[in-house]
């Protein structure tokens, strides 16, 4: 089910962010820099590059054509896939010395800025609008949030888990991905996330937590090369 989990939140619980037709979608650039592909052909990447601005990079999920003339593979993450298969306590986790509350439209540029430090572009001004996101603040500063990007039916993926640096090791991220698990729970929804390979400490965090690796997973960032042609000689006037 969760092969190709852009593509499925495109065509079911984001089907209202999906740009482009048939078996090619993407989510605004505002939102998130992901397309989703039903099978990865050659037809379909060739349909995606003309859903991108020159220059535009974008990543998709799976194998496949890594180029065209147009649209060439930059960079190719091997990711692993987890799902949550342990037990919730009775309450969430609270922390006693920061404040977590629900993030909103006012956080935007905050959420943005704090992303950008773990991991820049992925995170982009309208990216909130893609489910619930909590955030721990120190002094009325966003130090560490956490949140749902892939939505489908009766799973949400948990992410954009980061802490800034200054405050790393006191409990932020555990304590926000607690908060999301048991928004899940309560909802009926089956919790999961995706993380690099070589990412061991995460992958540590949230084995500890009660996740578990189901599969593998490769997400490959394209871009659409921006080429200018010059005009047959013949056409050349002296």
């Amino acid at each position: 089910m969760l092969s190709n989990p852009f593509w499925l939140a495109l065509t079911t619980e984001h089907a209202r962010f999906a740009l482009g037709r048939d078996s090619v979608l993407r989510y605004p650039a505002d939102v998130l820099p992901f397309a989703g592909l039903e099978h990865g052909s050659a037809e379909e990447l060739s349909a995606l590059s003309t859903l991108l601005a020159p220059d535009e990079k974008i990543f998709v999920t799976g194998g496949g054509v890594t180029q065209l003339d147009d649209l060439v593979e930059i960079s190719d993450l091997p990711g692993l896939q987890l799902h949550f298969k342990g037990s919730l306590n009775q309450s969430v986790v609270q922390l006693c010395d920061a404040e977590i509350r629900r993030l909103g439209p006012e956080d935007a540029t905050a959420m943005v800025a704090l992303t950008d430090i773990a991991f820049p572009g992925f995170f982009r001004a309208r990216t909130y609008q893609l489910g619930t996101y909590f955030g721990a603040f120190c002094d009325g500063d966003l130090v560490a949030m956490a949140g749902e990007r892939v939505a489908i039916p009766g799973m949400r993926e948990i992410s954009a888990v980061c802490t800034h640096p200054r405050y790393t090791g006191r409990g932020f991220a555990t304590a926000l991905i607690d908060h999301l698990l048991h928004l899940h729970a309560k909802h009926g929804l089956q919790s999961f996330l995706h993380v690099a390979a070589q990412n061991k400490r995460a992958i540590t965090l949230y084995e500890h937590l009660g996740f578990v690796t189901t599969a593998s997973i490769h997400v490959r960032e394209l871009q659409r090369q921006n080429r200018q042609f010059l005009p047959p000689i013949s056409s050349v006037k002296t």
